[in-house]
């Protein structure tokens, strides 16, 4: 047994899989382990070395793979370092240390004098979006930029769908794919997306989330804000009330980039272009 995974047997078969993704990497890219104070933090790299670096974090249950569908964007005109977060599937050190305390940010210093930046843009969704931002309030000398999409930490969540899941789970992998249709608003449909929704599935039935609450950022804390923002924000999210962080970060931040697409969920497509270009804008 170990610390996120129900089974060691299931951990080898996640972390089989996750590597089998990344054989699909659609650019040329860099493997790497960061040593931190946590541990080992696995990253993908890629992109132009002279390009803008920007750190990416993904969510709860994510990876570095669940960038494939939209790294070749990325990649194009950045020099990405998709990180797995500690306590997250994937390759890096599974330490959870409580989401309110300064760790991760901690962790992200170590992240970056390892990667020898001692500056960056970040992008983050969802869970990866809350430790973007946290890390944007803590240490705002080293955020050059901050793009989240759907992120976490702002707008009221939503209770109700847990319900629901907790229900789906006692299913098996038909409650599993009910699940993730709900959290995608239909379920991913080309290619990449498809290959990383089929690793979401096979991920949840080793590993185990995390249960805590995740702190909400008020917007007294967001007008701290000082570097450009662009945020994208699907209205028909069920797990967190967009239209909420929409309207707080407006009030808090007049002059950010906030988008809020009506008709779109918590997987929300067509923002890689978007933020490739405001990203690129920025200079570390």
């Amino acid at each position: 047994m170990t610390a996120i995974y129900r089974s060691a047997a299931g951990a080898a078969a996640v972390r089989e899989r996750y590597d089998a993704l990344l054989d699909r990497w659609p650019v040329p890219a860099e493997r790497r382990t960061l040593e931190t104070r946590l541990g080992g933090t696995f990253a993908v790299v890629s992109g132009p070395g002279d390009a803008p670096p920007v750190v990416a974090l993904q969510g709860s249950g994510g990876t570095a793979a669940h960038w494939l569908p939209d790294i070749a964007t990325l990649a194009g005109r950045l020099r990405v370092h998709a990180v797995d977060a500690p306590g997250e599937p994937g390759r890096t050190v599974e330490a959870r240390p409580p989401l309110g305390s300064p760790a991760y940010a901690e962790w992200l210093d170590d992240v970056l004098d390892a990667l020898e930046l001692p500056r960056a843009a970040f992008l983050g969704t969802s869970l990866g979006g809350w430790w973007a931002l946290d890390y944007a309030l803590r240490r705002p000398g080293r955020v050059a930029a901050l793009a989240l999409v759907n992120p976490a930490g702002i707008g009221r969540r939503r209770t109700a769908p847990l319900v629901k899941f907790a229900f789906y789970s006692l299913f098996g992998d038909w409650g599993r794919r009910r699940s993730l249709a709900m959290v995608a608003g239909g379920g991913p449909a080309e290619p990449g997306r498809r290959a990383v929704g089929e690793f979401t599935l096979a991920t949840f039935e080793h590993f185990k989330p995390r249960l805590e609450t995740i702190p909400v950022v008020p917007v007294e804390r967001l007008r701290a804000l000082e570097m450009p923002v662009q945020v994208h924000l699907g209205a028909r999210d069920v797990l967190l009330d967009q239209r909420d962080a929409a309207a707080k970060l407006r009030a808090a931040l007049p002059d950010a980039d906030v988008r809020l697409a009506g008709d779109a969920g918590h997987f929300l497509p067509g923002w890689a272009e978007a933020v490739t270009g405001f990203l690129n804008g920025v200079r570390a």
